[in-house]
């Protein structure tokens, strides 16, 4: 049975999705049906649009195995869906950001379908899947963003901890909500940012983010941060005690290139 912890702060934006969808999963509908009922039910009208018709989430099987993942969506509108947390976690952001996740898709296919699948990604597609897998999206104030670029982890927590209350973090990268449900407090996310009054305020961060991407095909894709997100205030109880960004295995108190953080 698949369990998942929807109190903590990350779960925010997931968390009553995320209660329907296990509440099916828990009389016995599998993680993909489960997904197709709360799809549904929420996009009744005209569901999520892909270019191949209406998403679906369908059981994994040999022919979604005998094409490139991202492919196999894009010519079937159809994400394969095994029943695990990893997989539910993935629809649950398709649910959520669905024009996110249709842009990261379309542009994985067409590198694949311009490259062909080799032994390396390569540069878009390892940023792609970085941000698929492991991304964060935030808007916030200018102050923030910029020293969290620099990784001044004092000012961002500490001399500027006031203004996490005028920022909105929203975690988009599904494994990295899958190593959140046994938090600890070394995961560590990449950040693409967006300062708080340059974008539409009706969206939220990854929605924002999503909007621009689509209209700037030559966006840059490198995130802007890497973020410690235990250290998040108000998302961890720890970190409002004496020290706790003084761990320098976590807080590394010299920047590091971020390619160094993908090894």
């Amino acid at each position: 049975m698949i369990s998942l912890d929807l109190a903590p702060a990350w779960m925010a934006p997931y968390r009553e999705t995320a209660a329907r969808v296990l509440a099916r999963m828990h009389v016995g509908d599998s993680v993909a049906a489960a997904l197709n009922a709360e799809l549904d039910a929420q996009f009744a009208v005209s569901g999520i649009g892909l270019a191949a018709g209406p998403l679906r989430f369908v059981p994994v099987s040999p022919a979604s195995q005998g094409e490139a993942y991202e492919s196999f969506i894009v010519r079937t509108a159809s994400v394969p869906t095994r029943d695990n947390l990893h997989d539910l976690l993935n629809g649950l952001v398709w649910l959520r950001h669905p024009a996110l996740k249709r842009w990261m898709n379309e542009r994985q296919a067409a590198e694949l379908a311009h490259r062909g699948v080799g032994a390396r990604r390569g540069a878009v597609r390892d940023a792609l899947t970085l941000l698929d897998e492991n991304g964060a999206c935030l808007r916030a104030p200018r102050a923030l963003i910029d020293v969290l670029i620099r990784r001044d982890w004092r000012a961002a927590f500490v001399t500027h901890r006031a203004a996490w209350r005028e920022a909105d973090l929203t975690l988009v990268g599904h494994a990295l909500l899958e190593k959140l449900a046994q938090p600890r407090k070394a995961i560590t996310a990449h950040v693409w940012m967006i300062e708080s009054g340059t974008s539409d305020v009706s969206l939220d961060p990854a929605d924002a983010i999503a909007q621009r991407a689509a209209f700037d095909k030559a966006a840059d894709l490198t995130p802007h941060a890497v973020l410690p997100v235990l250290g998040v205030p108000g998302w961890w109880p720890d970190n409002e005690l004496a020290g706790f960004y003084e761990d320098t295995a976590v807080f590394r108190p010299t920047p590091l290139a971020l390619g160094a953080d993908r090894q």
